[in-house]
């Protein structure tokens, strides 16, 4: 529950040509990560093979298919089965290819027809405010002595330009549209320059008539309106066609594009393995569990012609070791925000278990009220119901965990919906209380930071860091001084006693100063065992890890003080959840005598009670959620998380090949 899942190193021999049977056997149970193999004595000869090529093949492929999907207008391919044949790229590229010349051919018609289509719809909206005119089209522009503006201005222009032009100039106004009055312009070609210049200056858009356009405008249109009753009809053929091309081609597709992408996986997986001229070494990383049922899978698979062996990590790097974290139903949810900050390292301690009581703890003294949790636990309930993906079913979980917290805080305080009644110790608003309540605060940030510190001293000395499990800030001797100081604060502060015995002179003074000089040392320590060991970095130097030191014993003090204080924002925030409920009776009382009486039982006074407590659990359960993980992160987390652990990716055929227990 502590750690993470134990892994084992995992090496297979294969013979070559039982290489693909069992990458497909791996990649079908989902449960061994794949690592890299360089060439070596203890590895094999022959160093992993270059996949390039045959990966641009593959993805040159996925992309022809997607663009096929894309051209065809699939909203979504149906799902395919994993027991897919095995297919080569080339094998693959065959039976793609008549599938794309089938497609092209009913594309391409559709594409021509709708050309057309644009073709007609752009003349009949560019000529149908000029169907009154008598003029021949051909004839625009072939006058010697005239000249012709046809398009629109704006409506508001119109009046103003019409003013302006000269005696030389014939206006044709037409239709209004859209704001803008489209017209015809008429001018000697002397005049030409003029009238251009004054229609720039109105805004005048020129409508730009289609060249095979020929005849007057009335018969231009007529033929126009023709064309396209032909052209809607015609363009129901290539319709009913591609619709029929979707339902026939959408499953080959699926299973073209699911076979590729499963030769891209294992081609990409190959590049791992070194080799002789007839076996390959797969290695990998798998949990310890798994090892006896994906040594018999593989068994089984291949016929016996194979080795399979595991290995515990040993001295493996940390950061090699890929994380895994199982953890029962009831503590996934808070999987989800260790996950949120980083992974632990394989031998950090995992920190869900605890992160699952102090988040609760904290958000249930923020949001302690039993109405409102018990919105929340019935929120959770009907997601847990409504939900089929698991993420959101732990969303659920976690929805009905917090509720529960809040019903037992709002216990606590005797909240029901904002409504004082029953309470087993305190409300946060109380007279003389809210000490009280940040005293607590305080104390609970005592303890987590703690429990921060006892798991960072743990983790330092699992990982052999025994001068940083003493000596860092937040190592052994940070714990005796945040410890020493915080004993002496309490018994000045609290207990008023100003006069200490010797004892506790030396327990809560000297053994707090004593620890702030062992903090100092620290990093001349560790310079001189990397100087001893001939580790030390260029330029490293015995006054410059002083210095850091110095600098660290200061931030670590300065931190230790902050982080304490931070926790007041519990008590703070308990306080505005009953101030704004508090506030929420109050206005509902205004309203109802506002309104003509009748108190709190009024109509509109429970409507303000209603939409005041909807409004406190949105945004007060956001607020609290929100600082209750920030405290995790930063107060909590810092102390002992890295969070640079390596993710456990399983080795997998598709995204949908589930779980990590193989079965034999």
């Amino acid at each position: 529950m502590f750690s993470a899942v134990p892994m084992q190193r995992l090496s297979v021999v294969v013979l070559e040509r039982d290489e693909r049977m069992v990458l497909r056997g791996l990649g079908s149970l989902g449960a061994v990560h794949l690592v890299r193999s360089e060439a070596g004595p203890e590895t094999a000869p022959q160093a992993p093979p270059d996949r390039t090529e045959d990966l641009r093949r593959a993805d040159a492929i996925l992309a022809r298919v997607d663009k096929l999907v894309r051209d065809l207008e699939l909203a979504d391919l149906p799902q395919v089965g994993t027991d897919l044949p095995p297919m080569g790229l080339q094998e693959i590229e065959k039976s793609l290819a008549p599938l794309e010349n089938q497609a092209a051919q009913v594309l391409q018609s559709r594409a021509a027809a709708l050309q057309r289509w644009a073709r007609v719809t752009t003349l009949l909206e560019q000529v149908g405010a000029y169907e009154g005119l008598d003029l021949s089209l051909e004839q625009i522009g072939r006058f010697s002595f005239l000249h012709f503006a046809m398009g629109s201005l704006p409506e508001e222009h119109f009046e103003v330009f019409e003013s302006k032009v000269g005696p030389n100039v014939v206006l044709l106004p037409l239709g209004e549209e859209g704001g803008r009055r489209r017209l015809v312009a008429v001018t000697s070609r002397k005049g030409r320059f003029a009238l251009e210049t004054g229609l720039d200056q109105a805004g005048f858009q020129h409508e730009v008539i289609p060249e095979p356009a020929t005849g007057t405008m009335k018969q231009v249109l007529a033929e126009a309106r023709r064309e396209k009753e032909q052209l809607d009809r015609d363009l129901a053929r290539p319709r009913e066609a591609l619709e029929a091309l979707r339902r026939d081609l959408a499953s080959p597709l699926a299973c073209l594009r699911a076979t590729a992408d499963v030769e891209r996986r294992i081609l990409d997986a190959e590049q791992n393995f070194p080799r002789t001229d007839t076996t390959v070494l797969i290695t990998g990383w798998i949990p310890k569990a798994d090892v006896p049922n994906i040594r018999r899978c593989l068994q089984n698979l291949v016929g016996g012609r194979c080795v399979v062996e595991a290995e515990d990590p040993g001295d493996v790097p940390e950061d090699q070791i890929p994380v895994l974290l199982r953890h029962p139903r009831l503590l996934r949810p808070f999987e989800m925000l260790v996950v949120g900050y980083g992974l632990p390292g394989y031998r950090e301690l995992e920190p869900t278990l605890f992160v699952a009581i102090t988040f609760l703890v904290m958000f249930g003294i923020m949001f302690g009220d039993v109405g409102h949790g018990g919105v929340l636990v019935l929120g959770g309930l009907a997601t847990l119901v409504a939900a089929r993906r698991e993420k959101i079913r732990d969303v659920g979980m976690l929805l009905i965990l917090a509720g529960a917290s809040s019903v037992g805080f709002g216990l606590v305080y005797g909240e029901y919906f904002g409504m004082r009644g029953w309470g087993l110790w305190y409300n946060p608003l109380e007279e003389g209380k809210t000490m009280e309540l940040l005293a607590d605060s305080i104390v609970i940030g005592v303890v987590i930071i703690s429990l921060g510190l006892i798991l960072n001293i743990i983790n330092r000395f699992r990982r052999g860091d025994i001068v940083g499990g003493f000596l860092d800030k937040f190592g052994v001797v940070g714990a005796v001084f945040y410890w020493g100081v915080l004993a002496l604060l309490m018994k000045i502060l609290v207990y008023h006693e100003m006069d200490l015995h010797w004892i506790e002179v030396a327990l809560l003074v000297v053994l707090p100063a004593l620890a702030l000089l062992l903090m100092a040392l620290k990093e001349p320590i560790a310079y001189a065992l990397r100087r001893r060991a001939g580790g030390a970095a260029p330029g490293d130097s015995l006054l410059l890890a002083s210095v850091e030191s110095v600098v660290e014993v200061f931030e670590g003090v300065l931190g230790y003080m902050a982080n304490t204080i931070s926790f007041v924002r519990l008590a703070a925030y308990a306080m505005s959840h009953a101030a704004l409920l508090a506030a929420t009776f109050l206005m509902a009382r205004e309203v109802s005598h506002l309104v003509g009486g009748g108190g709190l039982g009024s109509t509109m006074g429970v409507l303000v009670i209603i939409l005041g407590n909807i409004l406190t659990i949105l945004l007060e359960g956001i607020i609290a959620s929100v600082q209750a993980i920030r405290l995790q992160y930063y107060e909590f987390f810092g102390k002992f998380f890295s969070g640079s652990g390596r993710a456990f990716r399983p080795f997998r055929l598709t995204e949908r090949d589930a779980g990590s227990s193989p079965q034999p």
